[in-house]
């Protein structure tokens, strides 16, 4: 059974990220806010579940969390920034779209910088806590880890229908041998990461 909080007594935001290993698409993250009190026996880690459980809890997520959001960075920035720091922009982003403020944040993983919203003009520094494989033992992280998963593949399978050459709808942008080959062979699309290694070959290679 997964914990309902790490900060007891406070408003607290889990969140996650999804696509930071991908070699295109934009990078989501989600943040959630659930009931101190909430439990839910079906919420696991994304990787864990099949895609259809992820669409069904996603509705439940979204019905039951006091707040929820996803951010979205793309691969422009991501290229321009790298993407640790996309991946935290992206959770930044998601925080900052929550219609509830936070008091805490647990994050998926060991990285991550402070966020610190202004209110009122004035910068408020929130506590956080990452925690290693989060999305396995805090339930707001997992729903998290579900709501940039499965928003990050309908934005992957709509990009699919302009390029299906790359095998979008099966890989959603990761790095498997057909994309790979896809690559090789059609050249990139402006939505592949241009700072990543495309082909698997240890190069950054422009000339495609």
């Amino acid at each position: 059974m997964l914990l309902s909080h790490y900060y007891t007594g406070k408003v607290e935001a889990g969140c996650d990220e999804a696509g930071r290993g991908c070699l295109a698409g934009s990078v989501y993250a989600a943040a959630v806010i659930f009931p101190e009190d909430y439990q839910n026996d079906e919420l696991n880690d994304s990787k864990q579940l099949t895609a259809r459980r992820r669409k069904l809890l996603r509705d439940i997520i979204q019905r039951d969390a006091l707040a929820w959001a996803v951010g979205v960075v793309s691969p422009e920035e991501i290229d321009r920034i790298n993407i640790l720091n996309a991946s935290i922009l992206a959770m930044h982003r998601a925080l900052d779209q929550l219609q509830v403020r936070p008091e805490a944040i647990i994050v998926d993983g060991n990285r991550f910088k402070p966020y610190r919203p202004v209110v009122d003009g004035i910068a408020v520094s929130i506590p956080h806590t990452t925690i290693v494989k989060g999305d396995g033992k805090y339930l707001s992280i997992a729903a998290a880890s579900i709501l940039a998963k499965t928003y990050r593949d309908d934005y992957m399978d709509e990009l699919a229908q302009q390029y299906p050459q790359y095998d979008w709808l099966s890989n959603k942008g990761y790095p498997t041998k057909k994309h790979r080959e896809a690559i090789r062979q059609y050249g990139i699309t402006p939505y592949h990461r241009k700072t990543f290694n495309m082909l698997g070959d240890g190069q950054l290679s422009f000339d495609f």
